[in-house]
């Protein structure tokens, strides 16, 4: 960027100013989405290091993972919260894909994450997208394909039914809600890959289960799982 392009962008955003997603202070002119001060100081889990994670033992004994982890944890009121309801419900995508940047050069470290060919989202059934306009979790998936140099699925895995939210119900409601949802389409596709199920926040983890359920039907594929937030 020239001198004149960088007093015009000052300019405007004097006039506009860009707010941190997580605090809303002014964005300096080098900053994007998140403020350097929150990206420090963000909540991370470095669950990509432990294989024995929280989020990897609510999996233990019900599907066979190669791994799991969680970048952020996510606290009722803190930055965290911020940032996914901006992300999910005020039209900007780009969190998403900044996020899954972020943890796709943490997981790239890690030599089982580094094996990955295929990153698959937890698909929205097509109503909601159209309200929504975009799957967030489609959104992670491409910035962790940046650094993962893997490709992105949103088409072997879908979703059959339109499930009604699962905010208020217990492990139990949840995971009764998610049976038989998901399903595969064109399983040779995925077959004999490493594949690596995302999505945004991981509670009791019963729409994970469900999707890995229907992935691991496809034949000799190994099974990773990455969200950007884990609910304490």
């Amino acid at each position: 960027m020239n001198l004149r392009n960088t007093y015009l962008a000052n300019f405007i955003n004097l006039l506009f100013p860009q707010l941190c997603q997580a605090c809303k202070t002014t964005l300096l002119g080098t900053e994007h989405l998140i403020c350097t001060d929150c990206l420090y100081h963000l909540p991370y889990t470095n669950f990509y290091n432990q294989p024995d994670n929280i989020v990897a033992k609510q999996f233990w004994g019900k599907v066979d993972l190669q791994a799991a982890c969680a970048l952020l944890y996510f606290e009722k009121g803190g930055k965290v919260q911020e940032l996914m309801h901006n992300f999910k419900y005020n039209n900007a995508p780009q969190i998403g894909n900044k996020l899954g940047e972020i943890t796709g050069s943490l997981l790239v470290q890690n030599p089982i994450y580094n094996t990955v060919d295929a990153i698959v989202p937890v698909p929205l059934h097509k109503k909601r997208l159209r309200k929504r306009g975009y799957n967030q979790s489609a959104c992670f998936a491409e910035g962790l394909a940046k650094k993962l140099q893997a490709q992105v699925s949103e088409t072997n895995l879908i979703r059959k039914v339109n499930t009604e939210t699962q905010t208020l119900k217990s492990r139990f409601a949840r995971f009764e809600n998610m049976k038989e949802v998901f399903a595969i389409h064109k399983p040779e596709q995925l077959t004999g890959k490493h594949i690596l199920l995302v999505d945004d926040i991981v509670t009791t983890g019963s729409t994970l289960e469900a999707c890995a359920q229907a992935l691991l039907t496809v034949p000799n594929i190994k099974l990773s799982i990455a969200t950007i937030a884990y609910a304490v």
